[in-house]
């Protein structure tokens, strides 16, 4: 089992952001699709997972943009805020029972007031979308996931739903979450264990590693975002938390 830890690859991406803002210039509102990934003559088709969501298999090889496109105001606000915190494969191997898995880990923080977000946590509201690099496009790509709230304890243990049925988040802390990657929403060429890697594994440059995309959405945040601002129109405002490993050009976005 190992972890990525997100400040690694901040550290890393600094002598390399000159770099990545001229190839992302570039970027024009068509998805670009990866020479070296083949997408079949006949697209791959979006298909359900066993666990609930859907796999978006149809996004193979295509590489967009790492951040969604806005679905309101107040997207890029800091309070409330989702942040990556890391992730880890783990394999079992042949002698230990379960299979392999990719978790992704991440935090809500708020701002001065708590926020009251309803159990389960996210339900079915969740998406992750992983990148690989080079114009690879998409190596894996679930919606309608849901979240796993754990402890701060080393594996991450859930959390019991409190009596409320809510969990809060108050200024200073963090609610601290986990979210499965399932099997299959992996595109072929790939597998939980090696959706993440480099390219070349050995690299020091973070322009050759996966880029990782989690995003949440709940009714609570659009109403803390307009309790926040004042913004009597809430319907403008953006209901979901965005978090995205690492952005070359934030200008762009």
């Amino acid at each position: 089992m190992f972890r990525v830890s997100l400040r690694s690859w901040l550290i890393l991406a600094v002598p390399v952001v000159g770099l990545l803002v001229l190839t992302y210039s570039a970027t024009t509102s068509e998805p670009r699709v990866s020479a070296e990934w083949q997408v079949p003559a006949e697209r791959l088709q979006d298909s359900p997972l066993p666990a609930g969501g859907t796999a978006q298999l149809s996004k193979c090889g295509v590489d967009d943009w790492p951040r969604p496109v806005p679905r309101g105001k107040g997207e890029r606000s800091k309070a409330p805020q989702l942040v990556l915190t890391s992730w880890d494969a783990y394999d079992p191997g042949t002698k230990s029972p379960g299979k392999p898995r990719f978790t992704v880990h991440a935090a809500i923080r708020t701002g001065d007031r708590p926020l009251l977000l309803d159990a389960p946590l996210a339900k079915g509201r969740v998406t992750v979308d992983l990148y690989g690099p080079h114009g690879e496009g998409s190596r894996a790509s679930a919606r309608g996931l849901t979240a796993t709230v754990v402890d701060s304890g080393y594996m991450g243990k859930p959390v019991k739903t409190p009596a409320s049925g809510s969990f809060r988040v108050d200024p200073g802390k963090e609610l601290l979450l986990d979210v499965d990657v399932p099997a299959g929403a992996v595109c072929p060429g790939h597998n939980l264990l090696d959706i993440i890697k480099c390219s070349p594994e050995d690299t020091n440059d973070s322009a050759d590693c996966p880029v990782l995309t989690l995003t949440l959405a709940d009714p609570a945040i659009r109403t803390y975002r307009a309790e926040t601002t004042g913004d009597s129109a809430a319907g403008s405002l953006s209901d979901r938390l965005v978090a995205v490993s690492l952005e070359p050009d934030t200008s762009q976005v």
